[in-house]
């Protein structure tokens, strides 16, 4: 096991690849409970039941998902990276699709399955790989420094320290709340193991942090620690009645599925380069096995329509474990069995709370931003798309809007600067797309 995944070679050991995947479920463990929330219209009182996907049955099909997708990312691609269905699409899938479309859930089912198979063709041949190692290192490294300013923010919220405010946007939270307090006191006492260099200090914060919320009764002690399992039959394979609906074949279903193809897309680029370069793995500005990697994403997208639920995607809170010391696919391995053994104790995961996993992101946003020393700010044509890449994903709450933004600017600064040599021809193929995404699809 240790020379498959060589360990030697990238410095590492067991116990930082079990905490580094430890960590990365801690970090994930919310979409356990988020998911089936979001694709079950849980806040949509008015919805009728019969039109809902089974809460239970959505629960399963996200654990297994994970679990198949970090495996296949684990043990083929050996990067400390895992999957779940991704927030967004969850919404995109249940609010636009099959709220105000009006289209039956088995329909964005089956829409999310043809999006996964389109995407393993595309990464068998060999072209989505190409795609990726097209991009300028200067955007890749705006990415990675957007994704980590975009979770940081995420943390900020769920914290409580940052909340809307109508006449700015944005302001302070309440200081007074236990949980906003709770989630500072984490954040502190996870900057002080940083600081002091504890391996693993990310975990163990989450850890200091879960004890005191239980202590002071902000966290609520599980009352049961294994329940039944849910049954997996409501949802599993019910996708393909859809092809035997005529309704299927729309133009609006169309859009839909274009739209899973693209926001995926990249979506799993930004956040596979963005932990690629957290770990030391991008040479050159290639990416080591990343065609393995993206077959790992659409294999599990495929499995997780059979399954049951939205597109599967890489998770940049991953990069939560690779701050513990994650550098192998073992962690991946790790958080699979996690995902795995959480269908069977899922009342604890109800300790996993937004204050416990607020400070770990908060901390990787600060992590991550350390790639925007490699981008040369002294060239404004470089300066300019690398900074809209960056600014644009917390402030559209888009990792691949601001990737959008901030391709669509590229080219036209380096054209007007005389580089135009320097712009590999894909650049201008994304330019073209990215302009009819904002037309056509925001």
């Amino acid at each position: 096991m240790k020379k498959y995944f060589q360990f030697e070679e990238l410095g590492t050991n067991y116990r930082r690849e079990f905490l580094g995947g430890l960590t990365t479920f801690l970090a994930m463990a919310y979409i356990l409970v988020v998911n089936p929330m979001t694709l079950t219209l849980q806040t949509v009182p008015d919805f009728p039941d019969s039109l809902r996907m089974d809460y239970g049955a959505v629960f399963v099909a996200t654990a297994l998902s994970a679990a198949v997708g970090s495996i296949i990312m684990g043990l083929v691609a050996k990067y400390p990276l895992s999957l779940a269905p991704g927030l967004g699409l969850n919404a995109f899938f249940a609010y636009t699709v099959v709220l105000v479309n009006g289209s039956p859930w088995q329909h964005a089912l089956a829409a999310v399955f043809i999006s996964g198979v389109f995407f393993l063709l595309l990464t068998l041949t060999g072209l989505r790989e190409k795609l990726i190692n097209a991009i300028p290192i200067e955007l890749k490294l705006a990415v990675g420094a957007g994704i980590g300013i975009f979770i940081a923010f995420i943390g900020l919220q769920n914290a409580g320290i940052i909340v809307n405010n109508d006449a700015t946007l944005v302001g302070l939270g309440d200081f007074t709340d236990g949980n906003t307090l709770l989630a500072i006191f984490g954040l502190i006492v996870t900057v002080i193991l940083m600081v002091r260099g504890i391996k693993g200090g990310v975990f163990y914060g989450m850890v200091i942090t879960t004890i005191v919320g239980m202590i002071f009764q902000l966290i609520e002690v599980p009352t049961k620690v294994v329940d039944k399992v849910p049954s997996l039959e409501p949802t599993f394979g019910a996708l393909f009645s859809s092809f035997g609906d005529s309704s299927f074949y729309t133009t609006t279903m169309l859009g839909v599925i274009l739209t899973f193809l693209f926001v995926d897309f990249f979506d799993n680029a930004g956040t596979l380069v963005a932990v690629a370069n957290q770990a030391g793995f991008v040479k050159d500005n290639k990416l080591p096995r990343a065609g393995k990697a993206l077959i790992s994403d659409s294999i599990a997208t495929i499995a997780g329509s059979i399954f049951g639920t939205s597109t599967v995607t890489s998770f940049v809170e991953s990069s939560a474990g690779v701050a513990a010391g994650a550098r192998t696919g073992f962690a991946s391995l790790v958080t699979a069995a996690l995902f795995i053994l959480s269908i069977f104790f899922f009342p604890l995961l109800s300790v996993i709370t937004p204050p416990v996993t607020a400070p770990a992101l908060i901390i990787v946003g600060v992590l991550m931003v350390s790639s925007l020393g490699k981008i040369d700010w002294a060239k404004f044509e470089i300066a300019v798309p690398s900074f809209f890449t960056m600014i644009a994903m917390p402030l559209t709450y888009s990792i691949a809007t601001g990737i959008a933004v901030g391709f669509i600017f590229y080219p036209i600064t380096m054209i007007v600067k005389g580089r135009t040599k320097e712009i590999h021809p894909i650049m201008y193929f994304f330019f073209v797309i990215f302009v009819l995404y904002f037309i056509f699809l925001e």
